[in-house]
């Protein structure tokens, strides 16, 4: 059986805190978008809804192996998590809540998506 080891993190670094309390404050914004509780975001992520709320304001650091399911239960990027997209490329995608109905859409059967299809033609046709 292999050993166990533990590796002390010492304190964050003034860099280090603005980094963790600006993805904090993304990962707020993102759960609120998609209309999650922290507690709702924890049972997603396998932690507690103490972890979560550190996690958000900056008091912990997010794990780097977290950050995948963390995305995903938020329905953006591991970049958009980061806030790297939006600097790459200047351009602002869907809004997380407008990319999760996507998301929800495209699991739909086909003629349900194609009726979806039909509405947001005449919609975005009508636009000025």
């Amino acid at each position: 059986m292999g050993t166990i080891r533990f590796v002390a993190i010492g304190p964050m670094t003034h860099d280090e805190k603005m980094f963790f309390q600006a993805l904090g404050l993304r990962v707020a914004a993102l759960r609120k978008e998609c209309d999650l509780t922290q507690q709702q975001l924890a049972d997603l992520l396998g932690v507690s809804q103490q972890m979560v709320a550190s996690y958000e304001v900056g008091r912990r650091r997010v794990p780097v192996s977290l950050l995948p399911t963390l995305a995903k239960a938020l329905t953006v990027s591991v970049e958009t998590l980061l806030g790297e997209s939006e600097k790459r490329n200047g351009k602002r995608g869907p809004t997380p809540k407008l990319q999760q109905q996507l998301e929800q859409v495209s699991r739909l059967p086909k003629a349900k998506q194609m009726a979806i299809a039909q509405v947001l033609d005449s919609m975005l046709a009508s636009a000025p």
